[in-house]
C-alpha cells in the first residue's frame, strides 16, 4: 500500500514541476498602433477630400495578441491579429473596400525596421450597411527571447502620401 502512495505522490510531483514550467510568464514585445497610421480615408479620385466625395472611412480599432513560449523557451511566437472599423461613404459605388496594412518590427529606439510586413484585409457592406467590423488575418512572429524587450512592433494601415498628409491635417481621432 506504502509504495503505491509513494509513486501517486512522486507522479504528482512531476506534474506539479510541469505546471510551474507552464505557468512561467511569457514575455512580449511592445505592441501598438501607429498614430498617423491608424485611419484611412478615401476619395473619389480627382475629386478633392469633401465629405461628399468621400469613398471609405476605416479605421484600426485595436487589436489581439498572444505570446508563447517556442523552441523550448529559445523564443517567443506573437500572434498578432488586428479589428478594423469601416465605413461606406456618400460616393462608394462598391459593396467592399480593401484595407492595405502593415505590421513593421523596429529596433528598440525604432531607428532601424528590422522587418515589414503587407496584408490587405476586406471589409465587405452586405445590404444597406454603412458600417462593418472586419477582422485582419492573423500575423504570427518569432523572435528570441533573451531579446524579446527590445523589439516594437507596430501595426498601421499602408498609406500613400496623400492619405498620411490628411491624417496629419485632421489630427488623432
Amino acid at each position: 500500500m506504502r509504495l503505491h502512495h509513494g509513486l501517486a505522490l512522486a507522479g504528482l510531483m512531476a506534474l506539479s514541476a510541469c505546471g510551474s514550467e507552464s505557468t512561467r510568464t511569457v514575455p512580449c514585445p511592445r505592441i501598438t498602433l501607429l498614430r498617423d497610421g491608424a485611419d484611412l480615408t478615401r476619395f473619389r479620385a480627382g475629386s478633392g477630400q469633401d465629405l461628399s466625395v468621400m469613398t471609405a472611412d476605416a479605421r484600426l480599432a485595436g487589436f489581439e495578441a498572444r505570446c508563447d513560449f517556442a523552441d523550448r523557451n529559445r523564443s517567443v511566437t506573437v500572434d498578432i491579429t488586428p479589428r478594423f472599423t469601416a465605413e461606406r461613404g456618400p460616393a462608394s459605388t462598391t459593396s467592399s473596400v480593401d484595407l492595405p496594412w502593415f505590421v513593421a518590427i523596429s529596433d528598440e529606439r525604432d531607428t532601424r525596421i528590422l522587418d515589414q510586413l503587407d496584408y490587405t484585409a476586406r471589409a465587405a457592406f452586405t445590404g444597406n450597411q454603412s458600417r462593418v467590423v472586419a477582422t485582419g488575418e492573423r500575423v504570427r512572429l518569432t523572435l528570441p527571447v533573451s531579446d524579446i524587450e527590445t523589439y516594437n512592433v507596430r501595426i498601421s494601415f499602408r498609406l500613400n502620401a496623400e492619405e498620411l498628409a490628411y491624417n496629419r491635417r485632421r489630427g488623432v481621432r
